[in-house]
């Protein structure tokens, strides 16, 4: 019977969260990284005065600068790097009408 890998009693690290203000937005690519997968664009976004980086599959995003936006990141040597399927748009429940 297999059993899992032990981590030897270390924790893992929790995601990062984050959200602010869309500031601006660069797009790079299209890249391809190896055969067989598809072209990645690499976006970088500015959030309250932070750059992040966020590389997926669509050219284009759902946003505009002026947006609130919510996500998971990771701090790299490269820099801040959001997780792929993770930028939202962030809803404020305060001003959220039915």
């Amino acid at each position: 019977m297999a059993g899992g890998f032990r981590r030897s009693g270390q924790q893992r690290q929790p995601k990062l969260q984050g959200r602010g203000t869309l500031e601006k937005m660069e797009r790079e690519g299209p890249f391809k990284e190896w055969l067989g997968m598809p072209d990645l664009y690499r976006h970088t976004l500015v959030i309250d005065g932070d750059t992040y980086t966020y590389q997926v599959e669509d050219a284009e995003l759902p946003f505009v600068p002026g947006d609130k936006v919510v996500f998971r990141y990771k701090e790299v040597k490269a820099g801040k790097w959001i997780d792929r399927n993770s930028l939202g748009t962030w809803i404020d429940p305060s001003t959220y009408n039915q």
